[in-house]
């Protein structure tokens, strides 16, 4: 089986010099490594110049192909046409040495799996249930005899009824499902959502769909929108073997208004996409959770630092809602 790994860059050398070295030094190595540089500066070209790693391809792109919708489906076009399987990994993570070789076991244990994603151990927080431990069903989520403690939007959300009723990683009819990954069980999980940071795709599946032009730019829930797309030919899991470390660098991320409309928005783009015509209950709760979503941020302004920010945020969430009502997205299908 032959991997053919995209990474898409935009002005971080130090982390992509950190990812590459923990590909180095994989047991399983990629066939090939595409490099799209979306960068305005040659800082990116210097360090790999600086450093011999195997078997990358570069390519600093045009303004024309920047932005992570765009690098991606630069790169798909680029894939060697030996290549089984295209993974994608954002440039400020690194990872475990038997990445690749779990990732390569995952898509040969079962023909139906189409598209395989990771997990990021550094922002997991998951712990065994303790023997006769009693929880409090709104604070805390338990799963598959592991326990999970809840943020405040979630225990709100709980106390309002508001609360996904599937597994995580699925979405439900009103979209907004639990966000908490899974325990680090070494199981694997059937899901509909896969994270960009790490996820990987039969050759099949990205011969026959690519990335929407609509989240193009900064891209968010880009990697939502072609997991859902991607289920028409298989199944997509999370291997919670398949492990990195996930940084978030915060260069190269829109502003905070622009951030909130796109919250809103492509939340509402990526909701219809799986749910094309909602009942009036699923829609009722999808605008309940974004009001409720929305104050929670709005409340930041008084109990956080970041006060600017956050009300910025909260700016954009209610401007790129009202929006909804007169400029709807159009669904790229």
């Amino acid at each position: 089986m032959k991997i053919s790994l995209i990474i898409c860059t935009y002005l971080r050398p130090i982390s992509l010099l950190n990812l590459l070295q923990s590909i180095e030094i994989q047991y399983f190595y990629p066939y090939e490594i595409l490099i799209v540089d979306g960068s305005t500066n040659d800082e990116t070209a210097k360090m790999l110049n600086e450093n011999n790693f195997q078997k990358i391809n570069y390519f600093q792109v045009e303004p024309q192909f920047r932005g992570l919708t765009k690098q991606r489906n630069f790169g798909i076009a680029k894939v060697a046409k030996e290549c089984d399987i295209v993974a994608f990994l954002d440039d400020d993570t690194e990872l475990m040495p038997n990445y690749f070789e779990v990732l390569k076991e995952t898509f040969l244990s079962d023909d139906k799996i189409t598209g395989v994603g990771g997990i990021a151990i550094n922002e997991n927080g998951w712990r065994p249930i303790k023997p006769s431990e009693k929880l409090n069903k709104y604070r805390f989520f338990e799963f598959d005899g592991f326990v999970y403690k809840e943020g405040i939007r979630n225990v709100l959300r709980n106390y309002l009824g508001l609360h996904s009723n599937l597994p995580p990683g699925k979405m439900p009819a009103y979209s907004h499902g639990k966000t908490c990954g899974f325990p680090l069980n070494g199981k694997i999980y059937e899901v509909d959502l896969l994270i960009g940071m790490s996820f990987a795709f039969r050759r099949e599946v990205i011969e026959q769909i690519k990335f929407s032009t609509y989240f193009e730019g900064y891209g968010l829930y880009e990697d939502a929108d072609f997991s859902i797309r991607a289920l028409q030919f298989g199944k997509n899991v999370i291997n919670t073997n398949l492990q990195l470390n996930h940084f978030h660098h915060p260069s190269g991320r829109p502003d905070q208004y622009k951030y909130g409309k796109m919250v809103v928005r492509n939340g509402w783009y990526v909701w219809r996409v799986k749910n094309k015509k909602p009942n009036y209950v699923a829609i009722i709760k999808w605008n309940s959770i974004t009001f409720l979503l929305t104050l929670i941020k709005f409340s930041n302004t008084l109990t956080t630092k970041e006060k600017k920010a956050a009300f910025t945020e909260s700016i954009g969430r209610i401007v790129g809602w009202l929006s909804l009502i007169f400029n709807k997205p159009k669904l790229d299908l």
